[in-house]
């Protein structure tokens, strides 16, 4: 099957899964109803709807799912650039400790705020302050590398594991060390339409920008050797896609939490489905891991009758694949 086509219909796979967790949930919503809320509220129709129905289509299950979209996306799309930038199948869109550092922001805002209206400005920040971070560890004599800047980020994202224990360790046991422990595994729950807006602009960005370097990364990926012979600005290269893997991972998880296996799980089955090539990879990443987090955030409000964190289906999922995985290539990409 030609690329283009398996593209197609990951697309349309996708627009039906978003379809239909809209309409799934503790409360059934038939399609045709909603179509009209959804004309009703994006194209201002003149159509007759349940006020109750609207409001839970248009003001938690519409944003919820473009969240849904937006995180899926620009996690499977940072871990994908820096898997083929660091030349490593085990690399994930937090390598480089954005996920530690996010996860001693969101912890310190809510002991520091007693709530969470700063968590996602705490998360964000100190998310991308562990990336320059590590970043600036990984630099050795003006030259940054792909394994310096792995242990660069395996460093900083240890320090950070630490002080968010110590922010934990002086908790509130009662209100905030559960709020803490909550957010630390992910949920799309507290999602309103402001966060949408506002936390889009850097994974959309984000994203175009990694698909636009596509090929660049094709190059990288060869080395720096056979990069620099093409023409290739190397440093220019891996600043560009570090910073536009760190700004759409940085919005992922600054309002959805820490929500693993994306970045490192949904890349390698994209490659499965569509080849290595970076220029039509990186859409076809963009589409399974929103149609993943479509899919997992469906589950995690539906199945039992409190929500599930996110967390604990990406890693009930993740952890068997990573092991068919291991299987599959006998350990030859891990040596």
């Amino acid at each position: 099957m030609k690329k283009v086509n398996k593209i197609l219909i990951l697309f349309i796979t996708t627009l039906v899964l978003f379809v239909a967790t809209i309409c799934i949930g503790r409360v059934r919503i038939p399609l045709d109803i909603v179509a009209k809320c959804l004309y009703k509220g994006i194209f201002n129709g003149n159509v007759e709807v349940p006020y109750d129905t609207y409001v839970i289509i248009m003001s938690i299950r519409l944003p919820r799912a473009c969240l849904a979209v937006l995180v899926g996306s620009s996690l499977a799309i940072a871990g994908a650039a820096f898997q083929a930038l660091f030349h490593n199948p085990l690399v994930s869109s937090g390598i480089l400790g954005i996920s530690s550092g996010a996860g001693f922001g969101a912890a310190l805002s809510i002991v520091l705020f007693s709530g969470t209206i700063f968590t996602p400005v705490f998360a964000f920040t100190f998310g991308v302050l562990a990336v320059a971070l590590s970043y600036f560890v990984g630099r050795v004599y003006k030259n940054t590398t792909a394994i310096t800047l792995v242990l660069g980020g395996t460093v900083i994202s240890n320090i950070f594991s630490a002080l968010l224990q110590l922010v934990k360790y002086t908790a509130d046991p009662y209100n905030e060390l559960p709020a803490i422990t909550f957010w630390l595994m992910g949920s799309l729950s507290s999602t309103v339409s402001k966060d949408i807006i506002l936390y889009s602009i850097p994974m959309v960005v984000g994203t175009i920008g990694l698909c636009l370097l596509g090929w660049n990364l094709n190059v990288l990926s060869m080395g720096d050797k056979e990069a620099k012979s093409l023409g290739i600005n190397v440093t220019l290269n891996k600043i560009l896609v570090i910073v536009f893997a760190t700004m759409t991972t940085a919005g992922a998880v600054c309002v959805s939490g820490s929500v693993g296996w994306v970045g490192l799980v949904i890349p390698h089955i994209s490659r499965m489905i569509i080849g290595t090539d970076n220029r039509v990879l990186m859409p076809t990443t963009i589409l399974l891991g929103s149609s993943f987090l479509l899919v997992v955030d469906t589950i995690c409000r539906t199945l039992t009758g409190a929500e599930l964190p996110l967390g604990i289906i990406t890693s009930l999922f993740g952890g068997p694949f990573f092991i068919y995985l291991l299987k599959k290539t006998k350990g030859a990409n891990w040596q």
